[in-house]
């Protein structure tokens, strides 16, 4: 397999296999009688999953080797760099995990066939969001990753709270879509062009046009990115869910929203030096508001969604203080706690989703897991309990767990600048990072110091699927604290990505 044929097969596995997966689950189910029989969607869809991470390996291998790698096919360009290789490795992983996870948690569902067709056609988007090198099909990945998120957020269709969470993504998701749309308009109007590289060529100086087009693609793409103040969807949302697909949206989905920001405004970072400035803005806003919001929070996935809005605004300081001094290490750090949040946060709605089944929903209760029914965890589920503390205070930045050392590597950098403005900034960053063991620590408090609460003790075994991505998370997020360069090969690369793009 040659490397064009890699990059489109790494599309084409998971979007060809949506609806075959849909088609043949459904024509098993209403071959069977019992809601118990096996279904084989879930298996199609991990099967699909392997299947695509070989490609990856031979596309990413070639990029590793040669360099960015482009392909044309008409009018739309698909390139392999070191943004395309991480986000694609990030949620091809996620993927994986949250799709064996949902074996056990979608187990019965009704239209469980469609949640693995989506979800695998969720990851599709995704990857070809990171492989779009022109605006417009960029744009078009975004909305099938939108409508693909859209279905799974409002996928219990017999619950209120779902339909309300699933309307509101979609229509400030849909209000975003047009104001990138008109972005692109601006940008094609004044380069002729949608082609990434062939947009910053264009550029010869400020102009107004351009710094308009720049506000539409951060206001557009920072609803899906959840940017302060455009985040209320978030919270409705992941808490509402399937606990699989929170994984994927805290964990990948607004991740991917801040790739397209820094894609899009890369293209016309020649018509202002001010990018980076506005980044580290919106990083301070984020983080604050981010930890504010989640110390009021009583719903567990809810304080787990609030506290993502202040890791994007971490990875914003990163990037952003690459962008405006050049620092390398800033947007390695940048794309360092990109990874390490996928993996921190899917582990927390991971073992937050596996107490919420046990403890609810398989006893036909759907209310959401609250803080109360943390209490005296560990003495019926202990290692449940010990992963679900180390994720928790993995995202407090607690040493030597993965997220210090990745929001570590952002304030070094951050003092490399020898800026005293965004010095200050670490320091506030850093504080913050203090601020939140102030939600995440009585959580584990609540687990090992209390006495059990009463639903503790109706709680149902906890299956395989359920504890395997719990298990493999949680040994990557100590592995990745004691040897933080263990992702160095890609975090590099597309660190030299980003400011490339930038013309740095």
């Amino acid at each position: 397999m040659n490397t064009s044929n890699a990059i489109l097969w790494l599309i084409a596995i998971p979007l060809f296999s949506s609806p075959i997966i849909y088609l043949l689950g459904r024509i098993v189910m209403r071959a069977q009688k019992s809601q118990q029989a096996f279904r084989p969607a879930k298996l199609l869809a991990v099967i699909a999953l392997l299947a695509t991470a070989y490609p990856l390996y031979i596309a990413g291998d070639a990029y590793l080797t040669d360099g960015t790698y482009q392909i044309q096919i008409n009018s739309i360009t698909l390139q392999m760099d070191g943004i395309a290789l991480l986000l694609s490795g990030i949620v091809l992983g996620l993927g994986l995990m949250a799709t064996i996870f949902s074996a056990t948690y979608m187990k019965g569902d009704i239209g469980e066939e469609k949640f693995y067709a989506l979800l695998t056609a969720l990851i599709g988007s995704i990857i070809g969001l990171g492989l779009a090198g022109d605006l417009f099909n960029m744009w078009v990945w975004f909305e099938a990753m939108t409508i693909t998120g859209y279905t799974l957020v409002a996928f219990y269709q017999d619950q209120k709270g779902s339909l309300e969470a699933g309307v509101k993504y979609l229509v400030q998701s849909a209000a975003g879509s047009v104001l990138v749309l008109l972005g692109i308009v601006l940008v094609f109007m004044e380069t002729s062009t949608v082609n990434l590289a062939e947009i910053h060529a264009a550029i010869t100086g400020p102009s107004i046009s351009l710094l308009v087009a720049g506000a539409l693609f951060i206001i557009g793409f920072g609803v899906k990115t959840a940017l302060v103040p455009l985040h209320t969807w978030l919270p409705d949302a992941h808490s509402q869910a399937p606990s699989g697909i929170s994984a994927m949206l805290s964990g990948v989905v607004i991740e991917a929203g801040l790739i397209c920001i820094l894609r899009s405004v890369g293209a016309i970072s020649a018509a202002s030096n001010q990018w980076g400035l506005i980044l580290l803005v919106m990083g301070a806003l984020n983080i604050a508001l981010g930890n504010m919001m989640a110390l009021r929070q009583t719903e567990v996935k809810r304080l787990l969604a609030y506290s993502s809005i202040g890791h994007v605004g971490y990875m914003l300081v990163g990037f952003g203080a690459a962008l405006s001094f050049g620092t390398l290490d800033g947007a390695a750090g940048g794309f360092f706690h990109m990874t390490t949040h996928a993996l921190m946060k899917g582990l927390a709605f991971f073992s937050a989703g596996t107490l919420l089944y046990t403890l609810h929903l398989a006893n036909g209760n759907h209310e959401p897991l609250v803080l109360d029914d943390l209490n005296g965890v560990s003495k019926r589920y202990p290692i449940l309990a010990l992963c679900f503390s180390i994720a928790l205070l993995a995202l407090g930045g607690l040493p030597p767990l993965a997220g210090f050392m990745s929001k570590w590597q952002i304030f070094v950098a951050g003092f490399q600048t020898q800026n005293i403005w965004v010095q200050a900034l670490v320091i506030f960053a850093a504080l913050n990072s203090v601020l939140s063991l102030g939600y995440y620590a009585p959580m584990v408090n609540r687990m090992y110091r209390k006495e059990p609460s009463a639903i503790v003790a109706t709680g149902k075994p906890i299956t395989f699927s359920l504890g395997f991505p719990i298990i493999i998370f949680t040994l990557l997020v100590i592995v990745i604290g004691y040897w933080p360069t263990m992702f160095s090969w890609i975090t590099g690369p597309a660190a030299n990505s980003l400011l490339a793009a930038f013309g740095a």
